[in-house]
């Protein structure tokens, strides 16, 4: 039989209710053998409960039914309890209070996964190309910023673990992420979900919507209404070498002038400064450089040349990491941390 562990991420922790449960407490060796044995059973229905409700509940431990109103607080003395064990705590001390406890789904993992090897290692390593604002940049001093760097902090944070990002590029990251021995656990940052990763690798369910656009100067912006107004002689198009961009300028630009740059990051001020005319980006990328660079525009924000969504990448054969990421983004869309991501960002979020 396979050993397990418990995923440390998931919490259960005591909650109180407006409104009383009245519970005894007996002080006999008798009363005592019989209270233990009526936690143990709670415990057990609790544990079976929360099994079902994978973004977390709140019940009344005497009829194991929802609360229809009040307001609900943790306790301090049982916050952070992770397992079965620990439950017969929490259940003892909603016992002595007012009966209600709450808690997340928890989840167990096998001790020769991935998963358990990044929870022994005690950080999750992340590759990253550290050249997307605002999704994920690499400052002068080493440090990453950015929306996929803090879901990337999210999913380290719920497991918990450490986190530490290794710069790898566009034209490498197929090849980065399939290496071996691995450089990475897995990729995060503005990486599109596509049939043709998946034929090689893993992708995550999706945490943020994305589409071709364009930038261009903005005092050309009336000029480009579609991408026939694009793929001209006289239009000069720039983009990062080896990703999407790239190959979907290559497919559907015939007649415009495509000119390869190698840092994604410069291409804006290169368009604003005149050295081309369109940049081929996604609606991810474009609002922030129209927001930070009034020379900037995008007139087809609104209407994407492609839809898709963004995930993260990583290699086959590490199904149960791949569960771990999908748990979080699934836990991250209910809880509202992610659409709170998206404002930070000014995102669109598009997981109602």
């Amino acid at each position: 039989m396979l050993k397990k562990i418990i995923n440390p991420w998931l919490l259960i922790t005591v909650l109180t209710i407006y409104g009383t449960a009245g519970f005894a407490s007996c002080s006999s060796n008798e009363g005592n053998s019989t209270e233990q044995s009526n936690i143990t059973n709670i415990a057990d229905k609790v544990w079976a409960y929360c099994q079902t409700h994978p973004d977390g509940f709140t019940i009344n431990i005497s009829t194991m039914t929802k609360p229809t109103e009040g307001i609900a607080v943790g306790y301090a003395a049982t916050q952070n309890s992770h397992s079965r064990e620990q439950l017969e705590k929490v259940v003892s001390h909603a016992l002595q209070h007012d009966g209600y406890v709450g808690g997340w789904y928890y989840t167990y993992i096998p001790v020769e996964g991935k998963v358990a090897k990044i929870i022994e290692r005690g950080t999750i390593l992340f590759g990253t190309t550290g050249d997307y604002r605002p999704l994920s940049f690499c400052q002068a001093d080493g440090t990453y910023w950015g929306f996929g760097i803090e879901v990337a902090k999210e999913i380290a944070k719920r497991i918990g673990v450490g986190v530490q990002f290794i710069k790898t590029s566009w034209p490498t990251l197929t090849a980065d992420v399939l290496a071996e021995p691995q450089l990475f656990d897995l990729a995060i940052g503005g990486i599109t979900i596509t049939d043709t990763r998946r034929k090689t690798m893993l992708m995550s369910d999706g945490y943020l919507a994305n589409g071709k656009t364009i930038l261009c100067r903005a005092s050309e912006a009336e000029r480009y209404k579609s991408l026939a107004d694009i793929d001209k002689p006289e239009v000069t198009v720039m983009v990062n070498p080896g990703g999407l961009n790239e190959k979907f300028a290559n497919e559907n630009l015939t007649q415009a002038k495509i000119v390869v740059h190698t840092k994604n990051e410069e291409i804006p001020a290169l368009i604003a400064e005149g050295e081309a005319d369109v940049m081929i980006t996604e609606i991810t990328e474009a609002p922030y450089y129209v927001q930070t660079d009034t020379r900037l525009a995008a007139p087809l924000l609104n209407a994407p040349f492609t839809h898709g969504e963004i995930g993260v990448l990583m290699q086959k054969g590490q199904e149960d990491l791949l569960r771990m990421v999908n748990n979080v983004i699934r836990q991250m869309k209910s809880d509202g941390s992610l659409r709170k991501l998206h404002e930070k960002y000014g995102l669109v979020y598009a997981y109602e």
